[in-house]
């Protein structure tokens, strides 16, 4: 089996436009072959205040962040922890425009798209419950996923809960598989979250559908293009008959 790397990225910043705001959390949580292997979390000295409705979500205080480094000073440990990776994001334009405006502000030429992949989990949340509510917190609530504690927004926090609706999301797996924690406080919250702690030695298992499984798939998905003369899956089956 490959490696398959993803990050699940969030953003705190002081504001809405990143023509004039900051980032002032980075938050990831780790994933290899759909298995937690570890979280990062950057908080950023903005050098300016938040916007009142900001601070509201966040709570990051500009006296909290004022010992904390520049983007700048950690933009070489960020690339380097980024690079080749897929990020899982949602509403993706957001923070990936935020952090593209902070490498161009610290002189940098990296961009998200030159460092990695993206997967916007906002689309596929509205590709999969057309017409229906696609925040986190919507999401959470679909997927079972509990975020009662979610008094006010962390891109660590809302990573960790964006990981487990993902995992739901595109595969039915329901809980994180945590390798053993490095502080007390990562393990907490992890208890929070109701994720749960497992031998990350044994691979994933992975059920394929059988030839049978696949054909009757098939067979209903003809049916449901012939009833509605259209089709949801693009390229998976022939163009639906034309209506006369």
């Amino acid at each position: 089996m490959s490696d398959l790397r993803q990050i699940v990225f969030d953003t705190e910043t002081t504001g809405i436009e990143n023509s004039e705001h900051r980032v002032i959390e980075i938050g990831c949580v780790e994933l290899r072959n759909r298995r937690f292997t570890g979280d990062q979390r950057w908080y950023l000295n903005p050098d300016r205040d938040s916007d009142p409705g900001a601070l509201e979500v966040h709570g990051l205080t500009t006296a909290f962040l004022a010992d904390k480094p520049r983007f700048g000073q950690l933009a070489d440990e960020i690339i380097q922890y980024l690079r080749g990776a897929e990020l899982i994001i949602h509403n993706a334009a957001f923070d990936v425009g935020f952090m593209d405006r902070e490498f161009e502000r610290a002189g940098r030429p990296e961009r998200i798209a030159t460092l990695c992949t993206v997967t916007d989990t906002l689309r596929i949340a509205k590709r999969l419950h057309p017409g229906q509510k696609a925040s986190l917190d919507a999401l959470c609530k679909r997927y079972g996923v509990d975020n009662s504690h979610r008094e006010l927004h962390g891109a660590l926090l809302d990573a960790r809960l964006l990981a487990e609706v993902y995992l739901a999301m595109t595969g039915g797996q329901s809980a994180l598989g945590l390798v053993d924690e490095s502080s007390a406080g990562t393990a907490a919250a992890s208890a929070r979250l109701g994720i749960v702690s497992s031998d990350n030695s044994q691979p994933l298992r992975v059920i394929r559908a059988s030839d049978d499984e696949i054909a009757a798939h098939l067979d209903r998905l003809k049916t449901l293009v012939k009833k509605s003369g259209k089709s949801l899956w693009p390229g998976e089956l022939p163009d639906p008959p034309a209506v006369h």
